[in-house]
């Protein structure tokens, strides 16, 4: 896997000291913990997406969640229509910050199996997503 850079920020930056808002995308659609898989889903496909931004009550990014977890989730013997995304997350799950080194990202990436990792500001808000290709 190779990290995309799907919309430059700065075409003079040094690629020894490339950040992640070098090379994030927007940041797609997102949608609140507490929402139902079923409902994620189907914003997904209406988005056609490959991933959802999570959010808390407070607006404040808690992770992202992909098309492979919720369809796992939703295929799996433990499913009913009342399991909410934050059952899926947990506490916080892994962000970058736009300051955050491409190296450093990548390997956080890679060391965690990551296709996607949401980049946040200082007060937690999402800006975008750094993303992996296949």
């Amino acid at each position: 896997m190779t990290l995309v850079q799907m919309q430059p920020r700065s075409t003079n930056a040094n690629p020894v000291h490339r950040t992640v808002d070098d090379a994030m995308e927007a940041a797609g659609p997102q949608v609140c913990d507490d929402m139902t898989v079923e409902v994620a889903l189907a914003v997904m496909a209406s988005a056609r997406a490959g991933h959802l931004l999570v959010c808390d009550e407070d607006g404040l990014c808690t992770g992202l969640v992909t098309l492979a977890q919720l369809s796992a989730i939703r295929d799996s013997a433990a499913y009913t229509d009342r399991v909410r995304i934050r059952d899926l997350l947990g506490a916080r799950g892994p962000v970058a910050s736009p300051a955050t080194t491409m190296a450093e990202a990548e390997h956080a990436m890679r060391y965690r199996r990551l296709d996607a990792l949401p980049v946040v500001d200082e007060q937690g808000s999402a800006l975008g997503v750094l993303a992996l290709a296949r």
